[in-house]
């Protein structure tokens, strides 16, 4: 069973509730309750999209008042007249693309409809609790937790992995360490994936802010994340342990102990150049095998040229232009 919890967003659709029928109740509206089930509808996962939300049931509830009108004075208030109405109101509300707004048209609707009579004051009352309830529920929705923490956190957590698969690597090349079962590579794709979804909603909850620098971070490791993926078979099918095993486990060792969010990927391609130079003065392979085992090891340092150019297009988080690497 799921660990029971209650969540901030719980918490601010209980109290806006309360608050809106309270709101409505003291002004004595007809339908008062209504007020909280459109603070309900309202309360959604970001600010940008609560402010979507109001327009759209807005727009939708104005157009539904449209509809009862024209359908019930027209005709009359009849069960079968409100089902006339809806299946032309719903395609409408499609054309227009506010279609998230049918609930709360449909309560107001209903309002219209139990009333028995259209007048000026149900126009009033019905205008009344759609201000107080969307009003209330934009105004509870604009508090959001900050999570500056959480994504320090996975860039910390999602550094540390990387930092153990390039050491775990360069264990397996200098010592032929086969223990390592690659669970951190799993481990690192679902966190950048829960970490990508924590950044989108901080860019949704800034309505002035269109990008966001951690989104672009972990969408960047994502990439690398990918190559390394890929070209870890390369390196495990190796079969037989040559020279340039040792160069390259020496690189990937001093490359897995600076991983960080900064961006010295110019240094390490330098290096990498060094690598392939080293690379050009052994001895060329004696057999078919030696052979295959270097030219995995060719194949593996240009994928970890790709790695770092993609790193080096990133300019780096602002909280890691203070460390030294």
């Amino acid at each position: 069973m799921k660990r029971f919890s209650i969540g901030y967003r719980t918490v601010k659709t209980a109290i806006g509730t309360a608050i809106a029928i309270a709101i409505a109740q003291y002004f004595d509206l007809t339908y008062y309750v209504s007020a909280g089930i459109l603070t309900i509808l309202c309360v959604q996962p970001t600010k940008k999209k609560s402010v979507q939300a109001v327009y759209t049931r807005f727009v939708a509830s104005l157009i539904g008042m449209i509809f009862a009108f024209v359908s019930f004075e027209l005709f009359a208030y009849h069960p079968l007249v409100f089902a006339g109405m809806l299946l032309l109101f719903i395609p409408i509300l499609v054309s227009l693309q506010v279609t998230d707004g049918f609930v709360s048209s449909a309560v107001i609707m209903m309002h219209i409809y139990v009333a028995g009579h259209f007048s000026w004051t149900l126009v009033g009352n019905e205008l009344a609790l759609m201000a107080v309830g969307y009003g209330v529920g934009l105004a509870v929705n604009m508090y959001m937790p900050d999570s500056q923490k959480e994504l320090t956190y996975y860039t910390t957590r999602i550094e540390e992995l990387y930092r153990t698969i390039f050491l775990k690597i360069a264990s397996y090349l200098r010592d032929g360490d086969t223990s390592w079962g690659g669970q951190e590579i799993i481990e690192a794709f679902q966190l950048l994936d829960d970490a990508k979804s924590i950044a989108f909603k901080d860019v949704e909850n800034h309505f002035t802010r269109r990008q966001n620098d951690y989104y672009r971070y972990f969408d960047m490791r994502e990439q690398q994340l990918e190559i390394m993926d890929r070209m870890l078979p390369k390196i495990t099918a190796l079969p037989i342990i040559v020279q340039e095993a040792a160069i390259v486990a020496d690189f990937l060792q001093d490359l897995g102990e600076h991983v960080h969010s900064g961006n010295t990927a110019h240094h390490y391609r330098e290096k990498l150049t060094q690598v392939k130079e080293d690379f050009a003065q052994l001895p060329l392979p004696q057999n078919h095998e030696e052979f295959l085992a270097q030219a995995a090891l060719y194949q593996f340092i240009e994928e970890m040229d790709r790695y770092l150019e993609i790193k080096q297009s990133f300019i780096g988080l602002k909280l890691a232009k203070k460390r030294p690497n």
